[in-house]
């Protein structure tokens, strides 16, 4: 999933959980920490031999927190992808991101692209049927198709990678 703390996104996938130890990866990096929930919104967090404090503040929908620390506060919000979806749906400019991510469970109908594919904003990547309608899923920018991680006719989750994608940067 994406979290958003201040002006910086990140991707953050659970690896496991085992009671209170958590192993991470936040941005491709491992991190291994021991979590505990000590009262209403209050957080300990051990990680490499030092404890952290946090306290976290949930707004009314879920999905957007003020984090205060000692010293710093965080405001943090949970990007699904069903949201960023919609938001490009509106026709709200959103960066292109290097993949594409199904936003909800489904079945893939159509992949109109393949690796080395070289594609234009507009252009449709990938066709997923779910709750009986058929959404195409696009690029916004340009960009060349790395990897297809999908085929026609596969069962896919929510918040699943279907496609990696290189970004063309033309500010270069």
């Amino acid at each position: 999933m994406e979290v958003k703390i201040g002006n910086r996104t990140a991707e953050i996938e659970l690896i496991s959980k085992e009671g209170n130890n958590v192993s991470l990866s936040i941005d491709g990096e491992i991190y291994e920490i021991d979590v505990t929930m000590v009262e209403n919104g209050l957080c300990s967090i051990l990680h490499r031999g030092h404890s952290y404090t946090a306290e976290l503040i949930r707004s009314e929908n879920g999905k957007n927190y003020k984090v205060n620390t000692h010293f710093s506060s965080f405001n943090v919000d949970i990007i699904d992808s069903t949201a960023k979806y919609l938001r490009l749906k509106k026709g709200e400019s959103e960066v292109q991101d290097d993949k594409i991510v199904s936003p909800m469970p489904g079945k893939i109908v159509q992949i109109p692209v393949k690796a080395g594919d070289h594609l234009q904003a507009g252009d449709t990547a990938v066709v997923i049927e779910a709750m009986k309608m058929q959404s195409n899923y696009k690029v916004n920018s340009e960009c060349i198709v790395r990897e297809v991680l999908v085929e026609e006719g596969d069962t896919v989750n929510s918040n699943q990678t279907l496609i990696l994608l290189d970004l063309i940067n033309k500010e270069a």
